[in-house]
């Protein structure tokens, strides 16, 4: 499982018990103590309210701040950290937090362009992936994992989510191979009808 793309990977505003819980989305991973999951994490961002940035800024001194941003000093992974960002959209304050890869040089740039790229569309839409990593954001732990040894070796590693076939009760998929009826079932119903967007 590798991800490298900047991805949002939750609808709506966090709330602090939600925030915790998006701060370690991939806790089941597959060798999770074998280090070099930073890969993970680098690229996902989602938003928070002003309380949980301000809150989040008063823990510790941050590793740095400037332009509208600021990191934690604790890295998760690697060269992988938290970063907070506030940013002006559509005349008002919003405020976000993603996981950059401070190796990658201007990756806090990148991912604050991206995030303005994306909030800033006129119409409210979320494409196939955004769709996915929401269902697997608000999955709660005890019900998604990945594929192990009873799978086929391409698919270990990837995760899963259960799912509930009318003919044989409850099984256990892929998330990447829900269908678009499945993906329709496990979103809320207020994210149920949004259009497609584009990835950009």
């Amino acid at each position: 499982m590798t991800f490298s793309l900047i991805r949002k990977v939750f609808q709506g505003i966090a709330d602090r018990r939600q925030m915790y819980r998006l701060f370690n989305r991939h806790a089941q991973r597959p060798n999770r103590s074998g280090g070099g999951d930073g890969h993970l994490f680098a690229g996902e961002w989602f938003e928070i309210a002003e309380a949980e940035y301000d809150y989040m800024l008063e823990i510790l001194p941050p590793l740095f701040m400037r332009g509208g941003m600021f990191a934690l000093r604790e890295f998760l992974t690697g060269s992988v950290t938290s970063v907070f960002f506030t940013i002006e959209i559509d005349g008002g304050r919003r405020y976000f937090h993603g996981y950059c890869d401070l190796s990658d040089k201007g990756s806090p740039e990148r991912m604050r362009d991206a995030i303005l790229c994306r909030e800033s569309r006129p119409v409210r839409a979320m494409t196939r992936e955004e769709r996915i990593e929401h269902i697997w954001s608000s999955t709660h732990d005890e019900y998604r994992g990945y594929a192990g040894e009873r799978w086929p070796e391409r698919h270990r590693g990837k995760r899963t989510v259960p799912f509930y076939d009318g003919r044989e009760g409850t099984g256990v998929k892929l998330l990447e191979n829900l269908t678009d009826a499945e993906i329709a079932a496990k979103l809320p119903v207020h994210l149920r009808y949004l259009p497609d967007a584009i990835a950009a």
